[in-house]
């Protein structure tokens, strides 16, 4: 990414090469939604399945769990997200358009008053008044109705029919945390991880995926001994940055670390560093890493009746243990990707735009292409070397359309790392040219090579 990439250039070799469109398009969109194309789902899948193998598999003290997007009503009551998990929504009084306080104006926080608001002299995005309501807050969870609910059922029966999409997908992995214990009965530490759908209401959605109203989550759950957490806060810290700059591959430089001020932390944590990343648009929140006590698991033993007490196998002593959680957004993590490896250089008077995407999360790792599609002899040569790719490596693509020139083009823009043409060289010796998407340099090598 160079100083002047905008988003909207990021944003638009995304819908042009099949990364991401806008939801529901065809229908004219819906905010705050968006559908990701075939380059899109590889991409986000190899960054899901990169973020499970090096917290999940690498790893002999964590699992994962996949629990229900639909939960039972009183989880969200006892994780305090019925009566806390809200935004600081305002509305003009000129245009009734709505808005979160704390990202319309400067120097705010999420617990923003009235008049402190007003102190900024906001103006209106949509029509520039200055005419404002008082700050109200709205809870972004979505509710819905589970069973027979009829229209002239009344509001008691209609009540005990509600429940909500997750707005996040640490309280599956809390509500599993006993049934882990019982069947396996790991060691402390350990943790619990979870991949999967959040939902939330968002007042005003906007920057591309950055705040939309369904997104993917990857959280970890690690419970610890009480006296033990800051030591452990502190190793998965610096785990974040192992993740984030050598299996991610983003830039040092851009990753900053925020200490959230406690009146600025979620309900639950006693701390939270929130690792933010230099976006085109600015910096952004890409991850957040929280101690949260046993605020959770106290919460589910005195709702529910049951015991969250581990025991020790040593000691034989009973504790709840404490949990300390990284929780990262897909959708950022992605955007941050694109944005680290998106490019554009200037060669021979033209502009080229590039994504230096990293071999094990570049969409494809070859094109295979022959040299001319009207010629039968190199079209069946580039098959065999194309099927032999596939095998091998599986995220191969096949290219015909248009000039070599046109293909490079192409495949340079969505980062597929190397391209193989097949030409009439290689029916005489069994050579291919290999062309590199970020020098363009290009060499001959032996097919048995690649």
């Amino acid at each position: 990414m160079s100083e002047k990439t905008k988003l909207e250039d990021i944003v638009s070799l995304c819908k042009r090469r099949g990364f991401i469109f806008p939801g529901s398009d065809v229908y004219g969109g819906m905010a705050g939604t968006w559908d990701y194309g075939p380059l899109g789902v590889s991409l986000k899948k190899k960054i899901m399945d990169e973020w499970w193998k090096f917290w999940v598999e690498d790893r002999e003290d964590m699992f994962g769990v996949d629990a229900a997007i639909i939960m039972n009503p009183k989880t969200w009551v006892a994780s305090g997200h019925t009566a806390t998990f809200a935004d600081p929504l305002v509305e003009c009084k000129e245009c009734k358009s709505r808005f979160r306080a704390d990202k319309i104006a400067d120097g705010i926080s999420e617990s923003v008053t009235t008049e402190e608001f007003l102190e900024t002299h906001t103006k209106c995005p949509n029509c520039k008044s200055e005419n404002w309501g008082p700050i109200r807050k709205f809870n972004m969870m979505f509710s819905m109705h589970v069973g027979a609910v009829l229209p002239d059922d009344d509001a008691e029966v209609a009540d005990k029919n509600i429940v909500y999409l997750r707005p996040e997908t640490a309280q599956g992995i809390f509500t599993n945390y006993k049934n882990v214990v019982d069947t396996l009965y790991p060691n402390l530490p350990f943790g619990l991880a979870q991949q999967g759908k959040a939902f939330r209401n968002e007042i005003s959605p906007r920057d591309f995926i950055l705040r939309d109203r369904e997104c993917s989550q990857m959280e970890i759950e690690y419970f610890v001994r009480p006296d033990a957490w800051e030591e452990d806060f502190e190793k998965m810290r610096k785990l974040q940055h192992e993740f984030l700059e050598n299996r991610m591959s983003l830039k040092t430089e851009n990753i900053h670390e925020l200490e959230v001020p406690a009146e600025d932390r979620a309900h639950y944590s006693k701390r939270t560093i929130d690792f933010m990343f230099d976006y085109p648009n600015g910096e952004e929140e890409l991850m957040g890493l929280a101690y949260r006590t046993d605020f959770d698991l106290a919460n589910i033993q005195r709702e529910s009746g049951k015991n969250m007490e581990y025991r020790d196998k040593n000691t034989g002593e009973t504790f709840i243990p404490h949990v300390i959680e990284p929780s990262i957004g897909v959708e950022r993590l992605f955007l941050a990707v694109l944005s680290t490896a998106y490019m554009e250089e200037e060669k021979d008077g033209k502009t080229r735009v590039l994504l230096k995407l990293p071999e094990n999360l570049a969409p494809y790792r070859f094109c295979v292409s022959p040299l001319l599609k009207n010629k039968p002899e190199l079209v069946e040569k580039a098959r065999e070397v194309y099927d032999r790719l596939r095998e091998k490596y599986g995220n191969v693509t096949w290219d015909d359309s248009g000039n070599i020139g046109k293909r490079y083009m192409k495949q340079d823009e969505i980062g597929t790392p190397k391209c193989v043409v097949v030409d009439f060289d290689t029916l005489e010796d069994n050579t291919v040219t290999v062309r590199d998407r970020d020098t363009t340099e290009q060499i001959r090598v032996s097919i048995d090579e690649l």
